[in-house]
């Protein structure tokens, strides 16, 4: 066993288990033996093997990511940050996901950048909502992050032959069993994985791909298995559209009514319900349908930002009683930029300051995110909990002047401070950079992924554009 003390730490963003918050020590120690924190505040009188001085850091508790998909995201930079597809409410999901995506020689790569992003950025959680590929575990795995894998299956994935009309091919029975099966078996492997970082959650992938039946079956799993489950939900007016014009119910309402939205459902962005201005419904009910149900929101700002797409508001789902986690939902895997994203946008669009507090977007980042996994041993610093810790450097200049902690890092400062991280007590980035991912060797693999990418484009489109035509570049290049 091996006991590591950081002491005299200038701040530490310690969980007051009486008061069910967070709360701001200063000066103080943080002791973790193996995987487990067993001592926060005040001085530490036991034995060390490693000691770190604190006094010109604040620690807090590693993030928890709880919606990304690191497969493909990382390999769209550049390339989808500004495009625009009208006829479908400029959802980036029906012409461009099909079409600029990943092969298999850049899944590796790609997923490897993703995971040392995160962990640079402090996030020491992640679910990876992904399509099962050969070796994904060891991936994760060796990264040293702490994985939730959620393996993605459905019935029938959507596609378009014009740009405006979206089609759903339910031409193979056996395509969501035999997904839902490899899931299945892959969830196994996970929590059997010799790290014992890894877990799962099972994983439809999106509402409208789903047959009622593949749904409920999935959610049965899922409560046998006590484990989480998580879908696409609600996500763009396409799918909101649809969903009415196949069962005269919006997609909470539909979710609600077959039995496979509860304590244990993650909605994956959830911004289209019936009382988003976009809609114009004439109803408000799914906002107090998802909150009485106990669900989980996962919310990625960032990617819907680029549309014009906001959530209405964080505070608002909040007030209502949701529980809210943070995704990184594309490029960059950087939660703290979600986080600031979180706060931004939801002041934006609510119109006022008072919308959401740094406090809470902090909250949804490590307890509501624990919370929606079903965990109370990540995302607080606490005797017993996962040594999953986060040292920031206060000498940093983007830190500085240092009056308030969270604020310096969320609103200013963001990765830029982020100096070690741990994950069940193991150092996984040291000096701002990870240790257990070669990032300079991976992005030379993902930029080679993304050219062998854009050549594929013009297969790929159902009106044969290129991806100059679909993603210009922001200026013309004159040689």
């Amino acid at each position: 066993m091996t006991t590591t003390v950081i002491k005299n730490a200038a701040w530490i963003i310690a969980w007051d288990a009486a008061r069910q918050s967070h709360v701001y020590l200063t000066d103080g120690d943080l002791a973790f033996t193996d995987q487990q924190i067993c001592h926060v505040g005040g001085r530490y009188q036991g034995a060390a093997d490693i000691e770190i001085d604190g006094s010109q850091r604040i620690v807090m508790p590693g993030l928890v990511n709880i919606h990304s998909h690191p497969t493909s995201e990382p390999l769209r930079k550049g390339i989808t940050d500004e495009i625009r597809s009208p006829n479908f409410y400029h959802s980036s999901l029906y012409e461009f996901l099909t079409t600029f995506n990943n092969d298999s020689d850049g899944i590796g790569p790609c997923t490897k950048v993703a995971m040392a992003e995160l962990l640079q950025s402090g996030c020491t959680t992640v679910v990876d909502f992904s399509a099962p590929f050969e070796g994904w575990l060891d991936i994760l795995a060796d990264s040293g992050i702490r994985a939730c894998i959620a393996p993605a299956f459905r019935d029938a994935p959507w596609f378009t032959r014009d740009g405006h009309l979206l089609e759903y091919d339910w031409q193979d029975p056996n395509r969501g069993p035999d997904g839902f099966a490899a899931a299945r078996q892959a969830i196994d492997r996970a929590f059997q994985h010799p790290s014992g970082r890894l877990s799962g959650m099972v994983a439809p992938s999106q509402i409208d791909t789903c047959s009622e039946d593949l749904l409920r079956q999935a959610h049965g799993y899922a409560t046998e298995r006590n484990l989480p489950l998580q879908i696409h939900a609600a996500q763009s007016v396409t799918e909101f559209i649809e969903m009415v014009r196949r069962h005269g119910k919006t997609p909470l309402q539909w979710m609600h009514d077959i039995g496979i939205l509860d304590d244990r459902t993650i909605v994956g962005h959830g911004i289209f319900l019936d009382h988003h201005p976009w809609l114009h419904w004439s109803s408000d009910s799914d906002l107090p349908l998802l909150a009485e149900s106990g669900a989980s929101l996962a919310h990625c700002p960032t990617v819907f930002m680029r549309r014009g797409i906001a959530l209405n508001t964080f505070g608002r789902y909040l007030r209502a009683g949701v529980n809210i986690g943070i995704g990184t939902d594309t490029y960059p895997h950087n939660i703290l930029d979600e986080m600031r994203n979180a706060l931004t946008i939801a002041r934006a669009v609510a119109g006022s300051v008072k919308d959401v507090t740094t406090a809470e977007v902090f909250n949804a980042a490590t307890i509501g995110g624990a919370k929606a996994l079903r965990r109370d041993d990540i995302g607080r610093l606490a005797v017993g909990a996962k040594a999953d810790l986060v040292l920031l450097d206060t000498q940093d200049a983007a830190m500085r002047p240092l009056r308030e902690p969270l604020r310096s890092l969320i609103y200013v400062a963001a990765e830029r401070a982020v100096r070690e991280v741990y994950v069940d007590g193991q150092q996984v980035v040291a000096n701002g950079r990870c240790l257990t991912i070669d990032l300079d060797h991976e992005l030379t693999a993902l930029e080679a992924a993304q050219q062998r990418s854009i050549a594929r484009v013009p297969e790929l489109d159902y009106a044969g554009r290129s991806a100059a035509d679909m993603a210009p570049m922001v200026f013309d290049h004159q040689p």
